[in-house]
């Protein structure tokens, strides 16, 4: 199984009309792909882990030899909290155009001097992005990690920061910005990698 996040003001709806689950039809996968919607849990992402192993990822492992996650944009930045923060186990992640938070965080870890020699205030751990930078301190769990983004993606420069913290993920950029134009290639490519098997 994949679960895979929408991303904001996206829902599974969305994700089918883009295509998502015909790809994985058309290649005949061995793969159930799932596309949850946990935006009604605020901006405030603690609850919205705690949802994510509870009712999907826990149920999951005991039905399915391997459970992989992923997510679009905000679903991939939740996607990667969720191994940052040894939520749960997973057996691999797939990020599309992850988005890695505002630019006065990236900006503080840049002014720093790097991710390690930054230092957040204590009250600033109820933002969803300061939390996710001060999990990636840590390395994260050794599973396989797909990243992808748009080159002209308005997000790319965070995107490039996560990079720089995911050094055995799979990289990809494709031309387009933060959009479908991009996502739904990317996706294309991650499916084409053959993590999950053929149906015979």
């Amino acid at each position: 199984m994949l679960i895979m996040l929408p991303g904001a003001l996206m829902t599974p709806q969305h994700m089918r009309a883009a295509g998502l689950f015909v790809e994985v039809a058309q290649r005949a996968l061995a793969l159930d792909l799932i596309a949850p919607d946990l935006h009604a849990e605020g901006a405030d992402n603690r609850v919205a882990l705690q949802r994510l192993e509870q009712d999907w990822l826990a149920p999951a492992r005991e039905r399915y030899q391997r459970v992989w996650l992923g997510g679009i944009s905000r679903g991939g930045q939740l996607a990667l909290s969720f191994l940052a923060g040894r939520h749960g186990t997973m057996h691999g992640l797939c990020l599309l155009a992850p988005y890695a938070g505002g630019r006065i965080t990236t900006n503080a870890i840049r002014r720093a001097g790097g991710l390690h020699a930054w230092q957040p205030p204590a009250d600033q751990q109820s933002d969803p992005d300061v939390r996710l930078w001060t999990w990636l301190k840590t390395p994260l769990p050794a599973v396989p990690v797909f990243m992808g983004y748009g080159e002209q993606d308005r997000f790319a420069d965070g995107m490039q920061m996560l990079a720089t913290q995911l050094p055995t993920a799979t990289h990809v950029t494709v031309s387009g910005g933060h959009d479908w134009a991009a996502w739904l290639p990317l996706w294309q490519g991650f499916l084409d990698q053959r993590h999950f098997p053929v149906l015979t």
